[in-house]
């Protein structure tokens, strides 16, 4: 599926930070078009900034665009929340299962420091005393909570970051902010570099 000049043009000039509704010309446009424009049509994204939404869940997706669109998650500056206002809550689904069907690309193979990659993969899959496995909550059996393998380690990083300092609080009940308190700059660094340089979602369980 292709963008329309006009209408790419039009996202380009304007923020989404300041957006309102109705500034998208969406004639014509399927619904995940609006969301592509940041995050790619295929849910690889080219940007850190913006999460790569290929393969991700879709129950997950939909719970943090609600996040976003009530004011529960404001951890990006508000574009999240400006934009959802373009998008139609009857088809918040579809989009949602759009980007869950789409297949995330297999990121770099890890080289160079690979005593990192090693200590952020026992991390995630194993833990250490006072701090679970990622693998625990981060699995295929829990649709609300994100896969995080194939992901920008620099969006990843300030997630965590955000966690730590309570800006991003959409879920209460989440154990996050008490685990990025737990992770040591050096263990963050460790496991968010294995999660950038590994695919997990496409693949079955060992």
């Amino acid at each position: 599926m292709n963008y329309r000049g006009p209408t790419l043009m039009l996202f380009l000039g304007f923020s989404l930070q300041t957006a309102e509704a109705g500034m998208i010309d969406k004639d014509g446009m399927a619904p995940w078009e609006i969301c592509g424009m940041c995050h790619s049509l295929d849910g690889n994204s080219h940007m850190a900034k913006f999460p790569k939404l290929a393969g991700q869940k879709a129950a997950y997706i939909v719970q943090q665009f609600n996040a976003f669109h009530n004011g529960q998650r404001t951890n990006d500056g508000g574009q999240m929340q400006a934009i959802s206002e373009e998008v139609q809550a009857q088809d918040l689904a579809s989009i949602a299962e759009h980007f869950e069907s789409q297949v995330a690309v297999e990121p770099p193979a890890p080289t160079g420091d690979i005593e990192r990659y090693r200590q952020g993969k026992a991390l995630y899959q194993q833990g250490r005393p006072g701090l679970a496995a990622c693998v625990q909550c981060h699995n295929p059996s829990q649709a609300r909570t994100p896969w995080l393998d194939a992901q920008h380690p620099a969006y990843l990083n300030k997630q965590l970051d955000d966690f730590r300092s309570g800006r991003r609080d959409a879920q209460s009940e989440t154990p996050m902010p008490a685990i990025a308190k737990a992770l040591s700059p050096e263990e963050q660094t460790a496991v968010t570099h294995y999660l950038s340089r590994t695919l997990l979602r496409h693949k079955p369980p060992d």
